[in-house]
């Protein structure tokens, strides 16, 4: 797999919550560190996405926030 966004975090798929039309997958990338995201549920079963299969976070943005207490 070659992409060209930079933040590629490998995980494990923790959970997936089928919607009607969108799914929610929890990849977990470290002990207790899990990044969320929503894709279709068409690209989720295609992935063959379940849990405890690998998978990788992909972030592509042009903007990423930073915020301190």
């Amino acid at each position: 797999m070659k992409l060209s966004a930079r933040n590629q975090i490998k995980g494990t798929v923790k959970s997936i919550n089928h919607g009607a039309v969108n799914s929610e997958v929890v990849i977990e990338v470290a002990p207790g560190v899990e990044i969320v995201s929503v894709v279709t549920k068409a690209s989720a079963e295609s992935r063959g996405l379940k849990p405890g299969s690998p998978a990788y976070a992909v972030v592509k943005a042009s903007n990423v926030m930073v915020a301190v207490d």
